[in-house]
């Protein structure tokens, strides 16, 4: 056996106090490398950044998902030059987001659409995520506004109406030629420059004038698509009714024909006023036979170009006109017009006009040679049905003269019978 130690005796006290702790080994040098030390610190940032990451992650997610505040569709205006933040202030003003800007922001770096977001008009829908929202921003499906231009107006009138028109901006360089523009319903984007909106008014015109001109009837005495277009004109202003545009148009080709003249009363208006459009009055007795390069009444044929801007109904029907020997129309007092083939049936058809007239004005005066003569059907302005989005121009029964003989609207030719009465 073993011996054991002998005991040192101890006092009390002595044997009181602890026995001495031996010291802590000595670190290593490795341990108090630099390099160990910043390794251990970059770890350590890592760590908390993967974490912090997460937790951005987790609630940006949420926060492209969750649905937005819209409780309906709106429309909102995102300015040009607008920068990530100014757009994140406009959604928020406009409560489509409720997310503050920095959140936006963000997203849109997550979304990596950073340099893709677009000026423009947009329509966000109901509840609309912010997810939602910037990829509507990122595709640019800006909002189109529908814009119709009437058919008759002039180019002046046309223009007019682009300056008054707010949706538009810029300027128009150059007033376009007459019946170069087709009327028509357009869709444009807020902003579109005016330039622009004439550009594609006179390329759907040529198209559409090219694909008429190709499909025309070979007979018709028009030589160029220009004269198809000045000729249509004056379908257009004569009759707004879609089943009377063929058989006006085929009066004034067998009056060219037969060399008649076509003795339309737009074309005396368009000779006082030119692109105005319209006289805002009736035609008088001395303007009938007054000197115009365009007033029919005077000229031979055709007038030297268009005295409105034809829509496709009215090129299409004078590009192929009815089958028809008519010479003549009146109106019937009901928007339309009789047609005839001669001089004595035309008459007859004046007569029943001016009988139905008469039952309801049998008080009329007969006016002086200056005071104005009744107006034509024809002379109706375009402006007058320009809210319902058509030219539509129907032919009232107007107040005829019982000494005067038949004519068109105000006019009286001395040498070949008058195409209309009205």
């Amino acid at each position: 056996m073993s011996e054991r130690p002998p005991i040192s005796p101890r006092s009390p006290r002595a044997a009181l106090e602890p026995e001495q702790v031996p010291p802590p080994p000595k670190r290593s040098d490795h341990a108090r490398n630099p390099l160990v030390i910043a390794g251990n610190a970059i770890i350590t940032i890592i760590i908390v950044a993967m974490i912090g990451a997460g937790g951005v992650y987790v609630y940006g997610r949420q926060a492209l998902k969750t649905p937005g505040p819209l409780e309906e569709e709106k429309i909102v205006n995102i300015p040009a030059r607008a920068g990530k933040g100014d757009i994140a202030e406009t959604l928020l003003r406009e409560g489509v987001i409720d997310a503050n800007r920095w959140v936006f922001i963000g997203s849109v770096f997550a979304l990596q659409a950073s340099s893709e977001l677009k000026p423009g008009e947009y329509l966000f829908q109901k509840h609309a995520n912010l997810r939602d929202v910037i990829g509507t921003i990122v595709e640019g499906k800006v909002v189109q506004h529908s814009v119709t231009m009437p058919e008759g107006l002039t180019s002046e009138q046309i223009v007019g109406r682009l300056t008054d028109n707010e949706l538009f901006a810029g300027s128009i360089r150059e007033m376009p030629r007459e019946g170069t523009l087709l009327p028509e319903t357009y869709k444009f984007p807020r902003g579109t420059s005016r330039d622009q909106v004439i550009q594609r008014m006179q390329q759907a015109q040529k198209r559409v004038l090219a694909e008429i001109w190709e499909r025309r009837n070979a007979d018709i005495p028009v030589k160029t698509p220009e004269q198809l277009v000045t000729l249509a004109s004056i379908v257009e202003k004569e009759t707004g009714k879609a089943d009377e545009r063929s058989r006006v148009a085929a009066v004034f080709v067998n009056r060219l024909r037969q060399k008649m003249k076509l003795q339309s009363d737009p074309t005396i208006i368009y000779g006082i006023v030119g692109g105005k459009g319209t006289l805002g009055r009736p035609i008088k007795r001395s303007e009938i036979q007054q000197p115009s390069p365009y007033n029919t009444y005077v000229v031979e044929g055709l007038p030297p170009g268009p005295i409105a801007n034809p829509g496709r109904a009215s090129l299409e029907a004078t590009a192929n006109p009815a089958r028809t020997r008519d010479l003549f129309f009146v109106a019937d007092g009901t928007g339309g017009h009789s047609f005839t083939e001669t001089y004595d049936a035309h008459q007859k058809n004046v007569a029943r006009l001016r009988a139905m007239e008469k039952a309801v004005q049998n008080d009329a005066v007969e006016p002086s040679d200056d005071a104005p003569a009744p107006a034509s059907a024809a002379a109706v302005p375009a402006d007058a049905n320009a809210a319902t989005g058509t030219a539509a121009k129907p032919a009232p029964a107007k107040r005829a003269r019982p000494a005067a003989p038949a004519r068109q609207g105000a006019a009286q030719s001395s040498t070949t019978p008058p195409v209309v009465q009205q």
